[in-house]
């Protein structure tokens, strides 16, 4: 998880860059710290998605075999 102090950052710098603009070690500092946001938010999805199952409405097991496959490499590590 990004820490609240990098999302913060990352506030005050798009606030700057709307208002007057960011310099060019500014605007390096915010694509990192973009980078490492996107980051830790694309790992949060890929986690929550391979605990997902998917059930149709007969009860039967209906997850993609994305998933599944998904799933079975986390659980062969």
């Amino acid at each position: 998880m990004i820490s609240k102090d990098k999302l913060n950052r990352i506030n005050e710098l798009a606030h700057k860059s709307k208002n007057g603009g960011l310099t060019e070690a500014e605007a390096e500092e915010r694509q990192t710290l973009r980078e490492e946001y996107l980051k830790n938010v694309r790992s949060s999805f890929k986690n929550q998605f391979k605990t997902m199952t998917v059930i149709d409405p007969e009860g039967n097991d209906v997850t993609p075999e994305k998933v599944k496959d998904l799933r079975n490499r986390q659980n062969k590590h």
